[in-house]
């Protein structure tokens, strides 16, 4: 097996965990993090919040491993899409998660 395949695979893996979490997301009880080392925020319904953040780690895994195709055709400039396409979709899907789903479901504490 050749080092783009296995490099190939090994990407796949990450993109089969991201969407693990993905999974977990749904059945979790409590609110589930988004980033790592923060706290959540407390979530008006954990439930549904937990099910779009659960939505956007599936979303963010199978863009991740559409984006490891390039490393298949090895040492290639290709490579670069893969770069700078996991750069990109990382800063859409902390902005998803800021604008729309924590915005949405957290808690007010009733101060205007």
């Amino acid at each position: 097996m050749g080092d783009a395949m296995v490099g190939f695979i090994l990407w796949m893996c990450g993109g089969g965990l991201l969407i693990a979490i993905g999974i977990a997301a749904f059945f979790a009880r409590k609110e589930v993090g988004f980033f790592a080392n923060v706290r959540t925020l407390p979530m008006e319904d954990v439930k549904a919040y937990n099910r779009a953040v659960g939505k956007l780690f599936l979303v963010y895994g199978a863009v991740f491993m559409l984006l490891g195709i390039p490393l298949l055709y090895g040492n290639s400039p290709a490579i670069i899409i893969s770069i700078l396409g996991v750069m990109a979709e990382t800063i859409a899907a902390m902005a998803v998660y800021i604008l729309a789903i924590q915005s949405r479901y957290e808690k007010k504490d009733g101060k205007g």
